[in-house]
C-alpha cells in the first residue's frame, strides 16, 4: 500500500499553521506585564509589532538588561547564537545567527544597536533579513521602581510560510520573550536589592 508523503516544505507550513492555530503551549506573560501587543502583516511586506509593558524594575535596570547583548539568548524562544559584540561610545554592533521553524537552516543578522539615555534603537546592517528594524523606550511608569516599556519591530524574512503566519507566531514568541525580560529585570533588581 503506498505511503502518503509530504514534502518538507509542506510538512514545515503544517507544523507551522497548528503551531499558530493551538499555541506553543508556552505560558504568556502575566496580563499586568503586556498592556498591548498588535502584530501584523505588514502592507510592504512582513511583519509588524508593537507593544507597551509594564515592568516592575526600574528603567536603569531595563536598559541594563536590554543592552546585556552577550545574554540576548537568555530572552528568546529558539536558537540564537551571539558570535561578536563590538561595543562603542553609545552603539554596539551585534552579530548574531538565528534558527527558527520558519527559517530553514541557520540566519544571520547583523545590526547596530544605537544606546539611547531612554532605549535602544535596533537597525540592519547586513546578514540574511530583509528588513529588521527594532526600537524600545523606556521610562518610569510614574512609580518609584516601575517602568513603562515600548517596543516596537520591522521584520521581514526570506521564508516560504506567509506573512500572516509569521505574524501569528512572533505574537506568541514576543509574549514569551517578554516574561523572559521581565523575569531578568526583576532578577537584576533584586540581585541590586540585596547587595
Amino acid at each position: 500500500m503506498p505511503r502518503f508523503r509530504l514534502s518538507t516544505t509542506r510538512t514545515t507550513l503544517l507544523a507551522l499553521a497548528l503551531t499558530a492555530i493551538c499555541g506553543p503551549g508556552l505560558v504568556s506573560a502575566e496580563p499586568e506585564t503586556i498592556q498591548s501587543l498588535e502584530v501584523h502583516a505588514s502592507p510592504r511586506g512582513g511583519v509588524v509589532a508593537r507593544a507597551t509593558l509594564h515592568l516592575t524594575a526600574p528603567p536603569a535596570m531595563v536598559q541594563a538588561v536590554l543592552t546585556d547583548y552577550e545574554r540576548w539568548p537568555e530572552l528568546f524562544v529558539g536558537g540564537m547564537r551571539v558570535v561578536r559584540v563590538e561595543r562603542y561610545p553609545g552603539r554596539a554592533v551585534t552579530d548574531l545567527y538565528l534558527t527558527h521553524i520558519l527559517m530553514p537552516g541557520e540566519r544571520r543578522l547583523l545590526c547596530e544597536n544605537r544606546e539611547l539615555p531612554d532605549g535602544l534603537v535596533t537597525t540592519l546592517l547586513g546578514g540574511d533579513f530583509k528588513r529588521y528594524a527594532r526600537t524600545w523606550k523606556v521610562g518610569s511608569d510614574g512609580t518609584a521602581s516601575g517602568t513603562k516599556a515600548e517596543f516596537e519591530l520591522e521584520v521581514e524574512v526570506d521564508t516560504v510560510a506567509p506573512d500572516w503566519l509569521v505574524a501569528r507566531v512572533l505574537k506568541q514568541e514576543l509574549e514569551t520573550h517578554f516574561r523572559a525580560l521581565k523575569s531578568k529585570t526583576d532578577e537584576r533588581a533584586r540581585l541590586t536589592i540585596g547587595h
